[in-house]
């Protein structure tokens, strides 16, 4: 599995085609999800395009990017009725859509998972500091 800086996640199913999602942290910080927008079969996304979008009860829209250049070969219909698989299984029952990968070289340049445990590190430290920082100005 590899990871982008906008938390979407890839794995790769076989030599062609690849599984797309977002990760554990960023249905963490959405919520209890309530809507997911997603390509229809047939349609065919760069790297870093607009893939779809996931909405949380609370309103907030998270964009999700295409990780990889490919054709979106299948979709998640199971998130049409239930969008909180998601939440239950972010890197298992709720991916979102399978591609066929074009530039199966692409993935090199994402994360690994243990790079993107640091990057997540990184960011809660980052998170902690601003509000540590919004703290002091308060008073």
């Amino acid at each position: 599995m590899r990871y982008t800086i906008t938390h979407e996640w890839v794995e790769p199913e076989d030599e062609k085609t690849a599984i797309v999602g977002i990760s554990d942290r960023a249905q963490r910080a959405l919520g209890k999800i309530a809507f997911v927008e997603l390509p229809e079969e047939g349609e065919e996304f760069e790297q870093d395009d607009p893939l779809g979008s996931i909405e949380s009860v609370d309103g907030e829209v998270m964009n999700v990017y295409s990780p990889i250049t490919g054709e979106v070969i299948e979709v998640n219909s199971a998130l049409e009725n239930s969008p909180d698989l998601i939440n239950k299984s972010p890197e298992g029952d709720g991916w979102l859509v399978k591609m066929r990968m074009e530039v199966p070289k692409e993935l090199n340049a994402l994360m690994m998972p243990e790079e993107y445990e640091e990057y997540e590190e990184e960011l809660i430290l980052e998170e902690e500091d601003e509000d540590e920082d919004e703290d002091e100005d308060y008073f």
